[in-house]
């Protein structure tokens, strides 16, 4: 479990045949084998590393369902370590399982997001919103998805400030209205807002 509080910036080294190698410091601190590191807000593990650089396999699954299919070489990403239980809870539940693949279509510091249609039922304004790993607090719902207001300090600490119009991005929403929606479908007529499963 992660919170979208980003601990570094760090940056692509290779990505080969699944395996992804990433320049880093902050994260590797104490890291062991096994481990997860949330990547743009991807849960990934740790397969191997050393004092500047760690590297984890990533599957075609995850591959099709993140923009890692879009990063280059060079490129930075949102690093995160797990959370530990004796932290501070700073941002959300963050699971570090991507839904879906958002596209931006405003960059910073008024973040507008275009998002699948079937997510939009899952976001409320001033709920939580994760993007490329950062837990952000939608501020309006908009026909193509959702708009967020990204302080100058988010923007200089995570890769969102370097973003531009059209960039794909990784997007988790809220775990919680998952299960809320989940839970109340069977419930609800067609004609009351049911979702399609």
């Amino acid at each position: 479990m992660f919170t979208g509080i980003i601990e570094e910036l760090g940056v692509i080294e290779s990505f080969h045949d699944g395996r992804l190698r990433i320049s880093a410091t902050t994260v590797l601190e104490g890291v062991s084998l096994g481990d997860s590191i949330a990547v743009n807000g991807c849960c990934l593990t740790v397969v191997t590393f050393d004092s500047t650089s760690w590297e984890a396999d990533l599957s075609q699954e995850t591959i099709d369902r993140t923009a890692f299919g879009s990063l280059e070489v060079g490129t930075a990403v949102n690093l995160e370590r797990a959370v530990a239980a004796s932290q501070r809870m700073g941002g959300h539940i963050v699971q570090g399982h991507v839904d879906a693949i958002g596209t931006i279509l405003e960059p910073v510091p008024d973040l507008h997001v275009a998002v699948p249609d079937h997510l939009k039922v899952y976001m409320v304004e001033k709920g939580s919103i994760t993007v490329d790993g950062v837990s952000l607090t939608i501020v309006a719902l908009t026909d193509h998805g959702f708009t967020v207001a990204v302080i100058p300090h988010t923007a200089d600490v995570t890769n969102l400030g370097t973003r531009k119009t059209g960039d794909n991005v990784n997007l988790e929403v809220d775990v919680i209205a998952k299960y809320v929606e989940r839970m109340v479908r069977p419930h609800l007529s067609p004609e009351h807002g049911a979702a399609s499963s």
